[in-house]
């Protein structure tokens, strides 16, 4: 036990220097929001992967797939592929464009300039989506961290869930966009050596037994299902166009040149990641009816911490400590960028706080970054929930309110304010409505499914019955359209 304090305070420590180095570095509140965009592919995208997949890729995954077979692991993980693809190749390298020729540091300001917003309406609406979405997709975060503390060292939830908030926020707080995105790339590939070594691991230790894992769970190796569950679970893929830590990765890369790299390193980051935590879940299950896995079985148990359970049987302390280190990075990865996003719409996007000079905004944005870690622990010390559905809410928002936003504002040129407008608030209704109210039985049927279609459909239609957009609007659109001709 000695050993695992040891490596947890040397890689926290890591964290918080990376964070303290680049806050001597950090001038303005461009630099603490997006880095100057100086970013090159790799960072860019190995941080974009690990921001993205949470501590869902290390325990929602691999428990869901532990406790119910292929069939929800696999269809999920195919959406996300092709989402995550097609979200670097159309939207990557126009986003990067467009926000710098728009002047846009966020995805709210990026909207109101795209449709020349004076009334602030645009700006307003998508802040309100972000920190609402985005308080809960941290909270579910800092549950991972929960999982984490407690499974490991014993320590109560409560306690491990302070653990875990004082972290992200410290270096979060310190160094800005630079620090997140250094981190997140350490942490992104920790996570890659984890799930391998781990997989690989656990193969050995069982292949020989003669333990059938088919016979032990007879779905585990089977993955048809009811067609609305499969495009639903497909559906996932979806949300990618519309997560602003993900889209914000995009607006911060050096140049549109980068793009084609980085989409290339970001999807084999990303598949292999996939691929392996799919593995863990099924090893998971011939391993646990060999040697009974501690606090992952049973009637008690919890299916979430099935990875935790196999690096603790497999692995020496001397390693152990690392690879469970892997399980905060997914965390720390992807609640430092959503903090991010959360403080960076607070002062760019609220108007009073806007007009303040860059000193200003640059500690608003610190103290933004601690207000919103207070809300979400608070949310994530009273929410019961499991990781996989917190994130699931979370994204769906996102994916609703702002998916069929991106793609129509970087490729429709007759697209219009109201219609924006209309997609964010059709976007996020739906998603309230059908996850609280709808629901088909025996099927699972998830609200970014019907939330991205009727939200792209209320924005195709508002724009065409709206007045069209201003001649300057249009000519802002071609003008930025034109440096995407590089891709």
């Amino acid at each position: 036990m000695t050993i695992l304090y040891v490596q947890f305070a040397l890689y926290l420590i890591l964290m918080l220097g990376i964070g303290y180095y680049y806050m001597k570095r950090t001038g303005s509140n461009e630099d603490y929001l997006i880095g100057g965009r100086t970013i090159g592919p790799f960072t860019s995208a190995i941080s974009a992967g690990a921001s993205d997949m949470s501590s869902w890729l290390l325990l929602g995954l691999p428990g869901a797939v532990f406790a119910s077979g292929l069939i929800e692991g696999v269809w999920i993980s195919l959406g996300l592929a092709i989402g995550a693809y097609f979200n670097w190749l159309i939207v990557a390298g126009r986003l990067r464009a467009m926000s710098e020729n728009m002047e846009a540091l966020t995805l709210p300001s990026f909207i109101s300039n795209r449709f020349d917003d004076k009334s602030g309406i645009l700006k307003i609406v998508s802040t309100l989506v972000i920190l609402f979405f985005f308080t809960l997709y941290v909270a579910s975060g800092l549950k991972g961290g929960t999982l984490l503390f407690a499974h490991t060292f014993g320590a109560t939830e409560q306690m491990g869930l302070i653990i875990t908030t004082l972290v992200v926020v410290s270096y979060t707080f310190l160094g800005g966009y630079m620090a997140v995105c250094w981190t997140d790339l350490i942490q992104g590939l920790l996570m890659l050596a984890a799930l391998i070594f781990c997989a690989l691991l656990g193969f050995f230790a069982i292949n020989g037994s003669g333990v059938e894992i088919s016979s032990i769970n007879p779905d585990a190796f089977k993955f048809s299902t009811g067609w609305i569950t499969a495009i639903s679970l497909m559906a996932w893929g979806f949300g990618y166009f519309g997560q602003p830590h993900i889209l914000t990765r995009f607006i911060g890369i050096k140049d549109i040149q980068s793009v084609k790299s980085a989409r290339r390193i970001g999807i084999s980051w990303m598949v292999v990641s996939l691929i392996m935590a799919i593995s863990i879940g099924l090893i998971g299950i011939g391993y646990n009816a060999i040697h009974p896995l501690e606090g992952v079985g049973g009637p008690d148990g919890n299916s979430e911490r099935v990875f935790l359970a196999l690096t603790s049987a497999l692995f020496h302390p001397i390693f152990g400590g690392l690879v469970l280190a892997a399980v905060l990075a997914a965390v720390m990865s992807t609640a430092d960028s959503q903090l991010l996003v959360l403080t960076s719409s607070l002062t760019e996007d609220v108007p009073f706080i806007q007009k303040k000079d860059e000193k200003s905004k640059a500690l608003i944005s610190r103290l933004g970054v601690v207000g919103f870690a207070v809300l979400a622990f608070i949310i994530s010390s009273r929410d019961s929930g499991n990781i996989l559905n917190m994130v699931g809410y979370a994204w769906g928002g996102f994916g609703a309110a702002f998916g069929p936003l991106v793609i129509l504002a970087l490729s429709w040129r007759a697209m219009t304010g109201k219609g924006a407008l209309a997609g964010m608030i059709v976007g996020s209704v739906t998603i309230f409505v059908v996850k609280n109210y709808i629901s088909i039985e025996g099927e699972y049927f998830y609200e970014l499914l019907p939330g991205f279609i009727l939200a792209f459909a209320a924005i195709v239609v508002v724009s065409l019955l709206t007045k069209k957009p201003s001649e300057e609007t249009l000519k802002k659109f071609d003008d930025a359209n034109a440096a995407v001709k590089a891709l």
